[in-house]
């Protein structure tokens, strides 16, 4: 599906709602699911989402999106004029699983529009599965709330449309017919269905109305002035208004023409403009034109910020090079270092607000894992439930939509490998025959933590030990710690399902969960207790824009190690480290040895120190993995911006080599960021 780039603007708007109600949809399924019934708000709340879809779906021209959500939206128009009660307590089941399958169409189509494939043009089998239910629940029978187009103005509907606004939108914006639309399913929101018209009415179905809307304006007609003033609220809010007029009495007043069914999307509220305002919950009550206010909520495309990030990196470097310049060397400047201290604490706040602008909270991916759950408990033959903890904690855009997959696909296993097969098997292991998986998170300095946890039957280290010698990953004289067996769950193919399903056991399995982790800079570790469950437990950084980093020395260069990798550091002597049999170096602390990784021999520096009482030991932790690295010497602690490295450099292998990106210096030299783990790794 290939849109013209004058109408990109209105396709990600058209997405980012329909994917929102989408994620409000499952949810209140799945709660109604639990109840086995939908409250009267529930109904009202699924009539209005399908009647949006299917709105700005025909406005969009998505006919496959269109015609499902019409007839779901005609099935829960019977509901809502009859009750509940219309559908018996035996066919609700039913109903769920057909809600559950139109969400998953929706999705599927929103997913082919996001990748520009055609839509689907084969929908019979969905459709007849929903009319087969209208039919059901209408005893076979006509109903006049099914067959009526939803929306249409009850016959014999009074006129007298006695005050209006007109709206002139900013020259040369173009589609206005589309924005007008827009507006007027804004303000459809704050007043009555009946108490409401526009001019032109055809605007949804009508390109040509663009121009007659950039002549005369677009007009918007209400019977009392109430809703007028209330609707000034979206005018105001909307995106590309130039001006707003209001006029009373005005001559004609239209009569309330009638909807005709062809012209579905002009009804209630598709997509909203491009980063418009949502029209205010609390500008129902009687307002007036001098007390309206702009909505402080907006949406943002995301690559807006990501270029909002670049320059304030760009910013924070280029300080950095003005204060710490080298011609201001032993120069007595104490107004210049006062306004440097100022400058220095704003750009501290910027990046602050730069950052916190990207932060969203991690319930929506949270909450999907409901839908997971429920349905592999239903394929499975399973009682298991999730219990949410901390979803309300934030964390970088760009790195919830990494991790989303990642914990779905462990919650899977969570379900799969870990709960039990039978109830009875937990009641006689002492547990309650529902299975409990819990995700939680909470912040730890400049990491989230995410935990996955279960409580079935953890894992068989001695079965996936003899998984790991058959794929030749271990050797069968060899003894291996639980540690070292829970690693092997991590590794390219390795899977314990003895059968492929739909759910796991196709060759991609915690590796690529491991992978994705890793890309965002984060780590994965799991612990089992056999018969008591599984936690797996992800080290997310908050950001991956500006990080804390301690400059460190080895020889001229000049290298940047996370903070948050680091546990302590040490000045040594040589009689403190000890050989192991191949020659090693390790450093005992704690109770513990740590390996020692020399960096001067690591990057064959050749001017570093060799002398160990010369330099600092560093100890360091990534996950599971501790050791300690030798540098020059400590130049302190700096917040930095980080520096993907050119793509090109991949074929070098450059990951894998210990180095993640690089950063800026304030004197303009060039700082290699660590890659802790890989580092070790790579020796």
């Amino acid at each position: 599906m290939a849109m013209s780039s004058g109408n990109d603007s209105i396709l990600d708007a058209y997405l980012y709602e329909t994917n929102t109600l989408l994620e409000q949809l499952d949810s209140i399924v799945l709660a109604a699911e639990q109840k086995d019934s939908f409250s009267e708000e529930d109904i009202n709340t699924i009539f209005r989402i399908m009647h949006t879809i299917k709105g700005s779906s025909a406005m969009m021209e998505f006919n496959s999106i269109m015609t499902i959500a019409h007839r779901a939206e005609d099935l829960f128009s019977i509901i809502r004029d009859q009750s509940m009660a219309v559908v018996p307590e035996e066919k609700r089941p039913e109903l769920f699983d057909l809600l559950f399958q139109t969400i998953d169409f929706f999705r599927q189509e929103v997913e082919h529009i996001e990748n520009e494939q055609p839509l689907t043009e084969n929908i019979d089998s969905l459709l007849q599965k929903v009319n087969s239910f209208i039919q059901q629940i209408q005893g076979g029978g006509s109903s006049a709330a099914a067959a009526a187009p939803a929306g249409s103005p009850a016959p014999g509907e009074p006129a007298g449309f006695s005050y209006a606004l007109q709206v002139f939108f900013d020259e040369g914006c173009g589609m206005e017919n589309v924005r007008a639309l827009m507006l007027a399913n804004a303000v459809r929101d704050l007043c009555a269905e009946t108490d409401f018209r526009y001019e032109p009415e055809d605007v949804a179905t009508n390109p040509a109305t663009a121009a007659q809307i950039v002549e005369s304006g677009f007009m918007l007609y209400f019977k009392n002035a109430a809703d007028r003033d209330n609707a000034i609220h979206a005018v105001t809010g909307a995106g590309s208004v130039r001006t707003y007029q209001p006029i009373d009495h005005p001559a004609p007043a239209p009569e309330a023409p009638p909807a005709p069914p062809a012209r579905p999307a002009a009804e209630e509220r598709p997509a909203p403009a491009p980063a418009p305002a949502k029209p205010s919950e609390a500008a129902g009550g009687t307002a007036t034109p001098a007390a309206h206010h702009r909505e402080s909520l907006i949406s943002v495309n995301l690559s807006k910020l990501d270029q909002l990030a670049a320059i304030v990196g760009e910013i924070v470097i280029t300080e950095s090079m003005v204060t710490a310049s080298p011609d201001l060397k032993g120069l007595k400047l104490d107004a210049f270092t006062k306004s440097a201290r100022q400058l220095r604490k704003l750009t501290d706040e910027l990046q602050d607000v730069s950052m916190s602008l990207r932060m969203v909270p991690l319930s929506s991916t949270f909450q999907k894992m409901n839908r997971i759950v429920r349905d592999m408990s239903k394929k499975l033959g399973k009682q298991a439930k999730l219990t949410l903890i901390g979803e309300e904690t934030e964390v970088d855009k760009t790195i919830v939509d990494a991790i989303g997959d990642p914990i779905m696909h462990i919650v899977r296993n969570s379900m799969d490998h870990g709960i039990e097969d039978c109830a009875e098997d937990r009641v006689n292991a002492g547990k309650d025959p529902v299975g409990e998986i819990t995700l939680s998170a909470r912040h730890a300095g400049s990491e989230v933590i995410i935990e996955i946890k279960d409580d079935g039957q953890g894992v068989n280290y001695d079965g996936v030990l003899e998984k790991a010698i058959r794929n030749g990953l271990a050797f069968p004289d060899v003894e291996y710690s639980h540690k070292d067996i829970l690693n092997f769950l991590m590794t390219p193919g390795f899977s314990t399902n003895t059968e492929v399903t739909e759910f796991s056991g196709r060759g991609v399995g915690m590796d690529v969960v491991k992978k994705n982790v890793e890309d965002v800079g984060g780590t994965v570790s799991i612990t089992s207790e056999p018969g008591q469950g599984m936690t797996t437990t992800l080290k997310i950084p908050l950001t991956m824009a500006i990080m804390d980093g301690m400059e460190v020395s080895v020889g001229s260069s000049i290298f940047t190690i996370p903070i948050h990798n680091i546990r302590q550091s040490f000045r040594v002597r040589e009689s403190d480290l000890i050989h192991d049999a191949s020659g090693g170096e390790l450093f005992k602390c704690m109770g513990n040895f740590y390996p020692v990784i020399r960096m001067n021999e690591r990057y064959q520096i050749p001017d570093g120190c060799t002398d160990i009482r010369d330099g600092i030991l560093i100890w360091l932790e990534a996950g599971e993995l501790s050791y300690c690295l030798f540098v020059d010497e400590l130049l302190g602690e700096q917040q930095v911006v980080f520096k993907p490295l050119p793509s090109y450099l991949n074929r070098f292998n450059i990951k894998q080599s210990g180095i993640s990106g690089c950063t800026i210096l304030g004197d303009g030299n060039i700082s290699i960021i660590l890659d802790v783990a890989n580092l070790f790794a790579a020796v």
